[in-house]
């Protein structure tokens, strides 16, 4: 392996539209912003995407500004290792965690699983997901994607018994599971629960808000529940064991691969599921998630079946199979 000295690092703003829009309980957006950060030695580059998020105060200029401040440590020796006390985890560190990872598996001559000694990716069913709207407008995009054999419905509070229901009507053959993204209240968590339940919803996301949470510790879940907004590391799962089930892992959020791995050993050791999630974004940022899929019960990587056109050389997907990245695009 040649030396870490002399990287050199480039980053930059990308805009991706996507295919229509994308509706959750927050809001709606028309394109993807992403971040990209490609590492260079020897005549080799390593590649991470990364996707800003506004929850989290994170934007584009200021996550492209903390890629920049890397460039001297990065001159100066930093490895992947030293980076993760380098820089907060979040968007910018995900997006050069997985540069450099896909940078040393180039060096190296070997994938980067064989590198980490992890079980290799295996061709996977992904989560396709349903934008928020009315019960009508949701089942109309529920019944165009039916024969998926795995949605993801986002729902938004109020009349969420009637949209699930609706969508369970269009899509009487899909394993749902539903992400409320922190848009039900106490008051209506066991009631939404309930609707859930009763259409054979599998798994609900993120119900309550993160911090206020402290409902589900006390009511009896009749089905699976799901942290995302309420946990980010390995130092975020053990007060979460008495509210959920499962944890969605996103790279964005670990801030990077790296952390990640550690991460889902930690939470199957304290007894949650795992589901492997994205946000709306190209190939580059769901190739290094793939690395997770061998230890995940959902796979959520469909942000490339969202956006009007991905990458060149990108992921493949076969319906909502997709499959391994190659080589010439990441690890």
């Amino acid at each position: 392996m040649t030396s870490s000295k002399s990287r050199q690092l480039a980053a930059r703003i990308e805009r991706w539209p996507i295919a229509g829009a994308f509706t959750i309980s927050r809001g709606a957006k028309t394109e993807a912003v992403t971040v990209v950060a490609e590492v260079s030695h020897g005549g080799l580059t390593g590649r991470g995407e990364c996707v800003p998020y506004p929850r989290y105060g994170e934007t584009p200029e200021a996550t492209l500004a903390a890629l920049q401040a890397m460039r001297e440590p990065l001159l100066a020796g930093l490895d992947r290792k030293g980076l993760q006390s380098a820089m907060q985890a979040g968007a910018a560190r995900n997006a050069l965690d997985c540069a450099l990872f896909d940078l040393e598996a180039k060096g190296r001559g070997e994938r980067a699983w064989r590198l980490l000694r992890r079980a290799a990716p295996r061709p996977c069913t992904t989560a396709y997901t349903i934008s928020l709207g009315t019960p009508e407008a949701m089942a109309a995009a529920t019944a165009k994607a039916a024969r998926r054999p795995l949605l993801k419905i986002k729902l938004g509070g109020d009349g969420d018994g009637v949209r699930i229901a609706a969508v369970r009507k269009a899509a009487p053959e899909s394993e749902l599971i539903v992400d409320a993204n922190e848009a039900w209240t106490p008051d209506n968590l066991e009631r939404n629960l309930a609707a859930c339940a009763a259409v054979g919803v599998t798994l609900v996301e993120q119900p309550l808000p993160a911090g206020k949470d402290e409902a589900l510790a006390r009511i009896r879940r009749p089905l699976a529940v799901c942290a995302d907004e309420s946990v980010h590391d390995r130092a975020s799962l053990e007060g979460l064991r008495e509210r959920y089930d499962a944890v969605n892992i996103k790279l964005d959020k670990t801030g990077g691969l790296t952390e990640a791995l550690a991460m889902a050993d930690a939470a199957r050791a304290l007894g949650f599921e795992i589901m492997v999630g994205c946000m709306v974004a190209t190939s580059l940022a769901m190739a290094p998630a793939m690395l997770l899929t061998p230890q995940a019960r959902f796979v959520d990587l469909d942000g490339p079946l969202l956006l009007a056109h991905d990458r060149d050389g990108g992921l493949r997907y076969d319906g909502s199979l997709v499959h391994p990245p190659e080589a010439s695009l990441w690890g």
